[in-house]
């Protein structure tokens, strides 16, 4: 990916020179750098926002009761771990984050329960822990909350008017990769074991 970005910034430098244009594109660079440093630091405000929301929820019991609430399912979609409460319960709170749309939230508790499943096959990807990825990867969210805040900040009146089109997606893409764990694990049912 470097190698890209820096082919396309010595284009445009060489461009620029050929054109006589530097001062254009200096100053097209400054002001993407500080739109850059804008975006950020107004998503670091929302993202602090929903992660003491996250942290509220976890405090008064909110995160165990989804977590309770989404045991069924999940004992469905992770059979092998049904009765291991660490990691059901770290896919839980990963799927309860990626339900607000906290994705950065999500990702260290997806990182615990996959170190946890792979001890039971090191080395190897099991279809539990590719059904992770793909649900964590996919995942439903029911607040996107970092799309809303990059919407906001671009100046959108009404950054979570994307709400139906986000159900959508999400659920689709989430029921097309469980399809496709389950599609691919009876194919090749030795693999990954």
């Amino acid at each position: 990916m470097s190698v890209i970005w820096s082919v396309m910034v010595l284009a445009s430098v060489l461009c620029a020179a050929a054109t006589g244009r530097e001062g254009d594109v200096a100053a097209a660079a400054l002001e993407g750098a500080a739109a850059a440093v804008e975006l950020c630091l107004s998503m670091a405000g929302v993202l602090c926002l929903w992660t003491g929301v996250m942290e509220v929820m976890k405090r008064s019991g909110l995160t165990e009761g989804l977590s309770r609430l989404l045991r069924p399912v999940l004992r469905r979609l992770y059979p092998d771990f049904a009765g291991d409460r660490e990691v059901m319960d770290s896919v839980a709170a990963n799927v309860s984050a990626n339900l607000l749309g906290l994705g950065n939230a999500a990702t260290p508790l997806g990182i615990r329960a996959a170190r946890r499943m792979s001890l039971r096959s090191p080395g190897v990807a099991s279809p539990a822990l590719c059904m992770l990825v793909v649900c964590n990867s996919a995942s439903i969210q029911l607040i996107p909350t970092t799309v809303a805040s990059v919407r906001a900040a671009q100046g959108s009146a009404a950054p979570f008017d994307i709400l139906p089109a986000v159900w959508l997606a999400s659920a689709l893409s989430v029921s097309v990769g469980i399809a496709a764990v389950k599609l691919l694990g009876r194919l090749w049912p030795g693999e990954g074991r």
